[in-house]
């Protein structure tokens, strides 16, 4: 009995630790890390990259993220939401400035500073974080007069870039206050992320305050980031064991040996980052308001309404994701709307010219930011508003030249025609013009038969004469077409008024035609 009872407790004792092996093995982290790029300007397209392999990260159970960095920088508002979703991530991010030569300039030194863990390449570089806006300057008060203080404090700022161990101090902003504000705001909020993930707040303020920028290696040493790495898998290898905090709890990173899968972005984020573009948008919204104004005048045409009301919509998509001013998304729509009016309406160039006028400012507001990725391109204005300048100047030619030409529709059309006469009796008779049957009126003597001139259209019934007089009816029409009444020594009749269809006088010399006539048909 003793013997069963000791083995049973041998058989217990070595189950037991294999299943306690079992259940560490189960609970241990992933072996794999999630890697993506970030190159270019940071935009819409960025967040959207950003987002969606956090996500994927964490669905994964991925030990960490790698985001390895190459921009100029980018747009405020995509910065900002990038960030909050590192600082809110459960999984751990390493930014990695890299390649060699790349950097981390203005929105990408916010990123680094947020990240769990800042690394970069040999040869990189990261700064230059001071807000600047592409419209040319802030559109508040005056400047400052303070060119003497700003060149010493950048002499200060080189001094102090030189001995690693100095402190930066703040150096008075100049500018308006709207400059002022943008710039302080930047530099409270890098302060905090780096006070958040225990880096460098001085030299933080002054990349903002001074656009101050640092290679790798001094960055390393001044505590900007945490290390220098040659690549992907020297950089894990040197993050395995470090402490980061991860929410509100401390994470010791287990990186050694993880197994790198680089994540592509998908065509959704191809894209947006495509569309994202105020340029594109811009040309978008201007096909978009042509092809629904061209269906309107031409109900039933339907691919102008279709490719109109498609590129419309892909153009109010595109300026969505971007932070735009919608008082110049209005401006661009009135400038274009007017320019279209001006083609069908004698404004005489008044509304042509509003429309540009409207459309440039439109243009010039619409966006701000600091990146040229993301600004107006002023020769794609120019051309915008030349062709659209063109295409109503083309149309009111076209307008002047029809107004000179000859009618070729309606009763006036029939001016200078000619008819056979069926039947005649006391001035007035039947004739067939163009196959169809007319009440006819004539001073002169007609005989069936005969061919005669329309010189004159009134209702349902025509003035008609001999082709010789209606020769000279047809030649006394103005040169735009409208018909005038014929002399009176040609024989030609006025044109009938609403209540008399026939001459009431006739002329002397009519009754000595008829029997010429009658004894030449005889």
């Amino acid at each position: 009995m003793i013997c069963v009872l000791a083995l049973l407790g041998a058989l217990l004792g070595g189950a037991v630790p294999g299943a306690a092996h079992a259940q560490d093995a189960k609970g241990a982290a992933p072996r794999i890390a999630l890697q993506i790029d970030l190159q270019g300007a940071i935009g819409p397209a960025s967040v959207d990259h950003v987002l969606r392999a956090l996500a994927k990260a964490q669905q994964r159970q991925a030990a960490v993220l790698v985001l390895r960095l190459d921009t100029p920088g980018g747009l405020d508002t995509s910065m900002r939401e990038i960030v909050r979703a590192i600082v809110a991530s459960p999984v751990p991010v390493l930014a990695y400035v890299a390649p060699s030569g790349a950097r981390a300039a203005s929105a990408g030194t916010f990123i680094l500073y947020a990240s769990h863990v800042a690394a970069m390449a040999p040869g990189t570089n990261l700064g230059a974080a001071t807000p600047i806006s592409i419209g040319g300057g802030w559109p508040n008060a005056p400047r400052e007069r303070d060119d003497e203080r700003s060149g010493r404090a950048a002499e200060r700022s080189g001094e102090r870039a030189a001995e690693p161990g100095a402190a930066p101090t703040a150096a008075p902003v100049p500018g308006s206050a709207g400059e002022r504000k943008a710039v302080n705001d930047a530099v409270a909020y890098l302060r905090a992320l780096a006070e958040l993930r225990g880096r460098s707040a001085d030299w933080a303020e002054a990349a903002v305050r001074e656009a101050a920028s640092l290679p790798a290696s001094q960055a390393q040493t001044r505590g900007v980031i945490d290390l220098v790495a040659r690549s992907v898998d020297d950089l894990l290898q040197q993050a395995d064991g470090r402490v980061v905090m991860v929410g509100d709890a401390k994470l010791s990173l287990q990186t050694r040996d993880l197994v790198v899968e680089h994540l592509e972005a998908d065509w959704r984020t191809k894209l947006l980052g495509t569309l994202a573009n105020p340029n594109l948008a811009m040309i978008l919204m201007m096909i978009g308001i042509y092809g629904l104004v061209f269906e309107f005048m031409n109900p039933g045409a339907l691919l102008p309404g279709t490719v109109g009301a498609i590129s419309l919509l892909v153009a109010l998509y595109a300026l969505s994701a971007l932070p735009v001013n919608y008082a110049g998304v209005l401006l661009i729509a009135l400038g274009i709307g007017m320019m279209v009016a001006e083609a069908f309406t004698a404004s005489l160039g008044v509304l042509g010219i509003g429309g540009a006028v409207a459309f440039i400012i439109g243009a010039t507001i619409l966006i701000d930011a600091d990146l040229p990725e993301f600004a107006v391109s002023w020769p794609l204005a120019g051309t915008m508003v030349g062709a659209a300048l063109l295409l109503t100047a083309m149309v009111l030619r076209a307008g002047w030249q029809a107004r000179r030409h000859r009618v070729v529709s309606g009763p006036e059309a029939m001016l200078g025609g000619t008819a056979r006469v069926l039947s005649w009796q006391g001035g007035r008779g039947h004739v067939l013009a163009d196959g169809v049957r007319w009440q006819a009126t004539s001073p002169a003597p007609l005989a069936a038969g005969q061919m005669v001139r329309i010189v004159a259209v009134h209702d349902l019934t025509l003035a008609v004469a001999s082709d010789g007089a209606g020769d000279d009816a047809v030649a006394a029409r103005s040169p735009d077409g409208q018909r005038t009444d014929p002399a009176p020594d040609r024989g030609v009749p006025p044109m009938p008024g609403p209540d008399t269809v026939a001459p009431t006088r006739a002329r002397p010399q009519a009754p000595s035609a008829a029997p010429h006539t009658d004894s030449a048909r005889s």
